[in-house]
């Protein structure tokens, strides 16, 4: 017998030896193949980009992968205690590798036939889910017994712990319990109740199958399983199960919570880093802040919707969308409407209703989200029927007129009211920027992304009409002329008798003036007056000042048209051509992007414009056009910001030039003695002295703008149609369309500003002249500015009727001047 014992001690320890000899070949064998785990000790965690405003609310999330890292010392206890209960709770006593669990999950297996409790360890799951890939293959296991023992070497069980919590797959492209507790609760983890943090803990065994937005039943079972281990742990209280267990599934999809909306102002961003960082962009946890405040950006989509939804009013309601059942067909009931309904898409502010009665003069309602309301006779009276742009049908006198029951429409909700709506045909943009560096202040690319992904702000090339008329007039001031020159106001005649009828512009209204001063031509937008102006500075010298402006010579046809503005520019081109004139002549480029950092908070990139500045020192002009390289950029290698030598942008007309140009654009908005300007709606509501505007109306009004602006904000609205070749309307203009968009916005970004009006520029003076000749006047007179140097010399005479006329015997005058001599 002890014979049998020693050879069977023998044996054993043959067989150890072999066994460890085995492991020790086989570690060797495999060791070349084995990654360097000490890279956990700096790994960078794949996070989204997250886009926002300058004071920090979020835009736009960009990314698949959904992750919010956190420190293990941010995890509440009890979601540790629930991971470590359910997936490892011998986690801080075992070397990575549990040779207990193994033992134990064989014998359930032996016993049940099932493999019932899994034996890898957390350490095991980090080293697969870092290094190896889910292949069920027996080197691929040996691969990950070695990881695991080699990072429990080098890493402690705390930080192990954390790149597990951080990296765990947890479905709906969440990865980390940070992004889970978003993803189907809406909170953060510190947050979270004991039943939803007991759902999270129960994912990682199959978080495809037990999450508790695709399966609430498996999710119930699992999570009370959780609870059971937490319970047999001591880790809760009986108390505590019973409640939990009994609580019902309430999880539903949660994104990213976006709190102000500027989703064409997000793609751009997107698009930039993407230009730069490539597709690391959706993965290294960028955070892009940009130029924009929340309350401007709010303030212009909400002026840009109510332009566009006062516009579609004014043309009639075009029907219904859909007639889901006629009269004498059986009503749906409230579950097939509300199925119905869920279907359909949502254009914010924009909500799908169906019609479910009807009285005189008011309707009965399901909305989409599923409660009945009321829509009243305020919310239908508007909706007479759409015949075309320029005619509607009578107004409505029954609910009846308009609706049917069955029909499906839309409804939009103003203060406590709804109203009835529809999805505009016409669109709209409006960008606001600080003419002081070129920063973006609002973005608003369109009535809805959702709809259209084109953003009118910096893509729609679009003929820009009246709007152009300010850089002609400053164009011609660069070149002699004064707000005291006169042109002739009269209509333009040409013909040829070889090509017959030649161009003949008209004004708008048709009314000519005769002999008119510069600023009373550009204040009343006086058509034939600018294509006289352009003809006499010479139409190369007016296309070389409107590159002074910002605007592409590539988009510039040099066609006499271009004086009423032919010419197609984007929204954001004119938004800085008009900061020109806005900040005393120095042509910024616009930005967008102010700091972009990394996840933790390291400065990648910081924002250093040209700047308008008449009293700073010159220095060579930087056009930041493009993003740095991904390296630290403004910011010393230890991640301190270093201060940056702003530069000034280029002075490309004199500061005499843009404050002429925008006393005399003050003049468009306040009007003068018997006549309003074209821009009189902002005098009216925004009753501040320190603004100047333009009107602007293409052909057939395919295209209505309003620019203005103060020394400190610029904006440009516009109105028309994605459709170059349908107008707005005979009955609108820049004036009605565009400019009510541009004062709303106006009202909420100029609120907090105190009135601030241009500060006259050296070189400029008064002197008071004769409005019908633009001489020096001999008594009275009304007060002009000129750059010195270019003040009139000659005093009108007075006539024997004692009008002061030209000439006379003022030894400066030469003779009576004709008009014919005038352009």
């Amino acid at each position: 017998m002890l014979k049998w014992l020693v050879r069977l001690f023998i044996v054993m320890m043959l067989g150890a030896v072999l066994g460890v000899a085995s492991l020790i070949g086989i570690y060797f064998y495999i060791k070349p193949q084995l990654p360097d785990v000490t890279a956990l000790r700096d790994v960078k965690l794949a996070t989204p980009m997250r886009v926002y405003s300058r004071d920090g609310e979020l835009i736009a999330q960009y990314g698949e992968i959904r992750r919010i890292p956190l420190r293990l010392d941010e995890i509440p206890q009890p979601m540790i205690d629930a991971v470590l209960a359910t997936e490892d709770a011998r986690f801080y006593e075992h070397p990575g590798i549990d040779p207990i669990g193994i033992i134990r999950a064989a014998s359930v297996w032996a016993v049940s036939g099932h493999a019932r409790q899994g034996a890898s360890t957390i350490t095991q799951q980090v080293a697969r889910n870092f290094f190896l890939s889910n292949e069920k293959t027996i080197i691929r296991k040996i691969k990950e017994v070695f990881l695991a023992w080699r990072i429990e070497q080098n890493l402690s069980k705390d930080e192990i712990l954390e790149l597990y919590l951080n990296k765990i797959p947890l479905g709906y492209r969440s990865f980390g319990i940070g992004a889970a507790a978003q993803v189907y609760f809406g909170k953060e983890v510190k947050d979270l109740g004991l039943d939803e943090i007991a759902i999270i803990a129960g994912l990682p065994k199959a978080p495809s199958m037990l999450n508790p937005i695709r399966s609430p039943e498996r999710a119930f079972a699992r999570r009370n399983v959780v609870l059971g281990r937490m319970l047999e742990t001591g880790k809760i209280t009986q108390a505590q199960f019973d409640e939990a267990s009994k609580m019902p599934i309430k999880a539903r999809f949660h994104g990213a919570e976006v709190t102000l909306h500027a989703p064409y102002l997000g793609e751009m961003v997107r698009q930039k880093m993407v230009e730069q960082f490539g597709e690391d962009a959706y993965t290294m946890g960028l955070h892009v802040y940009t130029t924009v405040s929340a309350e401007r950006q709010r303030a212009a989509r909400q002026a840009l919707l109510d332009g566009v939804f006062a516009y579609d009013m004014r043309h009639g309601y075009r029907g219904p969308t859909a007639q889901l059942w006629k009269a004498g067909e059986t009503a749906w009931d409230y579950e097939q409407i509300v199925a119905h309904l869920g279907k359909q898409p949502t254009y914010d502010p924009l909500m799908a209703a169906v019609v479910t009665k009807l009285g005189d003069r008011s309707a009965t309602l399901v909305l989409k989200n599923g409660k009945e309301a009321e829509l009243g006779w305020n919310g239908i009276k508007w909706a007479r029927s759409f015949i075309t742009d320029d005619r509607q049908s009578y107004a409505p006198k029954s609910a009846r007129d308009v609706l049917k029951v069955g029909a499906q429409i839309w409804v939009r909700e103003e203060g406590e009211e709804l109203l009835l709506a529809q999805i505009p045909d016409v669109n709209a943009a409006l960008v606001a920027m600080n003419p002081k560096n070129g920063a973006l202040e609002a973005v608003v690319g369109g009535f809805s992304f959702e709809l259209s992904k084109f953003n009118r702000v910096d893509q729609a090339r679009r003929q820009i009409g009246s709007n152009i008329k300010p850089f002609l007039y400053a164009t011609a001031l660069e070149h002699g002329y004064t707000l005291a020159s006169l042109i002739n106001d009269a209509p333009i005649n040409q013909w040829d008798p070889s090509k017959g009828p030649m161009w003949q512009p008209k004004n708008s209204p048709a009314v000519y003036d005769g002999p008119t001063p510069l600023r009373l031509g550009l204040a009343k937008s006086k058509n034939v007056m600018s294509v006289r102006l352009m003809r006499a500075i010479g139409l190369d010298t007016y296309i070389d000042g409107l590159t002074r402006f910002g605007f592409p010579r590539d988009f510039i046809s040099p066609h006499e048209s271009l004086a009423l503005g032919a010419a197609e520019f984007t929204p954001l081109e004119v938004v800085r051509g008009y900061s020109v004139l806005a900040n005393g002549g120095f042509l910024v480029t616009p930005y967008f992007i102010d700091k972009v950092t990394d996840s933790l908070e390291n400065t990648l990139y910081q924002a250093n414009p040209a700047i308008a500045c008449n009293n700073c020192e010159q220095q060579t002009a930087s056009e930041q056009s493009t993003l740095p390289e991904p390296t630290v950029d403004g910011a010393a290698q230890d991640g301190t910001q270093t201060h940056l030598a702003p530069t000034i942008a280029p002075h490309t007309i004199s500061a005499q030039s843009a404050f002429l140009i925008t006393d005399t654009l003050s003049t468009a908005i306040w009007g003068g003695n018997g006549w309003r300007g074209t821009g009189w709606r902002a005098a009216r509501d925004l009753k501040r002295h320190d603004i100047s505007g333009k009107t602007g109306t293409t052909n057939e009004s395919r295209d209505a703008w309003f620019s203005g602006y103060t020394p400190d904000i610029v904006a440009t609205s516009w109105i028309g149609f994605d459709n170059h070749q349908r107008g707005l309307g005979r009955a609108e203009f820049g004036g009605g369309a565009a400019q009510p968009i541009w004062i709303d916005f106006m009202k909420v970004a100029l609120k907090k500003l105190p009135e601030h009006k241009m500060p006259v520029p050296e070189g400029i003076m008064t002197v008071k002249i004769d409005s019908e000749t633009g001489l020096l006047a001999t008594s009275g007179g009304t007060d002009e500015y000129f750059k010195e140097g270019t003040e009139p010399t000659r005093y009108a005479a007075p006539s024997s009727d004692g009008n002061q006329v030209y000439g006379g015997d003022n030894p400066d005058v030469e003779g009576p001047v004709s008009t014919d001599d005038i352009f």
